[in-house]
């Protein structure tokens, strides 16, 4: 999976099966609640919003595998 993109629209879930270090991403921009039920439905791009987090840098992040 190592070969995927993760976008805006990419599930949390399969962001943190894609880059095993999304989780220390994520946390790193406010994320904390990694393990919560609404984690694994919300995309990158909601969670982002809600956290009031900058999108494209913590996309570049996810993507620097």
């Amino acid at each position: 999976m190592a070969d995927k993109k993760i976008t805006a629209e990419t599930l949390i879930f399969d962001a943190l099966e894609i880059n095993p270090n999304a989780a220390e991403i994520l946390m790193a921009h406010g994320m904390h609640c990694l393990g919560c039920a609404l984690a694994h439905g919300e995309t990158v791009g909601e969670a982002a919003d809600v956290h009031g987090a900058d999108l494209e840098k913590m996309l570049e992040e996810l993507n620097n595998i």
